[in-house]
């Protein structure tokens, strides 16, 4: 079924959120375009089919889906060099519309960062959006499967105590909706990539999410009509 996207506010409600960062919460297209480009070219690849399976996988796995018959060391590898150089590169790195606030009003409230950026790229990205760094962090070093592999999801609510069906992720990638739902977990689409995979709901961004708590400590999601 498509993501709801409707004339009337739709109303979520969850014990903990579970955020993705790029394309979710920092907008890095620009680093990532460039550097996978350029990977692209460099084995021979087109870089426009090549950035169609790029957003919300680690490295490594990206490159196996598009270098299948591969030595998976040698992604490994690659993706090392990779990684620092995404590191290296925060130009254009912005947050994505609504991301301060909503971080400020997720605040105290049971949240983590599930990304499959490294704990340096994740530190990296969000300083250059000026964005505060959730205390729960689930990193490419703290999984052995990247999305759309549901691990880092389930970690991050079994970090939290939370039950996989009390949590509501926030993604933007097709992996990424992927794995939320193969948590068991609401997914919330953020941004144009997102309303392709069918989310549970679809905004355009954060600004369209508004945050409150009821008594009994649950949280409530009003995303916002869309034109």
């Amino acid at each position: 079924m498509p993501a709801s996207t409707t004339a009337s506010p739709v109303v979520l409600t969850a014990k903990a959120l579970l955020l993705d960062m790029d394309g979710t919460l920092v907008n890095s297209d620009a680093v990532v375009e460039r550097c996978w480009r350029e990977w692209a070219v460099s084995h021979g690849l087109d870089p426009e089919e090549a950035l169609k399976v790029v957003h919300g996988r680690q490295g490594y796995a990206t490159m196996a889906v598009l270098l299948p018959d591969r030595p998976m060391e040698v992604n490994h590898a690659e993706n090392a060099v990779m990684l620092a150089r995404e590191t290296a590169d925060t130009e254009g790195v912005v947050p994505v519309g609504g991301a301060a606030e909503f971080m400020r009003a997720i605040g105290g409230l049971p949240h983590a960062l599930v990304t499959s950026a490294d704990a340096a790229l994740a530190t990296a990205r969000m300083t250059a959006a000026d964005l505060p760094m959730p205390a729960l962090r689930i990193t490419a070093e703290c999984v052995g499967a990247s999305k759309p592999d549901p691990e880092g999801f389930l970690k991050g609510a079994a970090e939290l105590g939370v039950d996989p069906a009390d949590c509501i992720v926030f993604e933007d990638s097709g992996a990424g909706i992927a794995a939320g739902r193969a948590a068991g977990m609401r997914v919330i689409g953020i941004g144009p990539r997102a309303a392709e995979h069918a989310p549970t709901a679809h905004v355009p961004d954060l600004t369209a999410v508004r945050v409150t708590t009821a008594p009994d400590g649950s949280i409530h999601l009003t995303l916002l009509p869309t034109s």
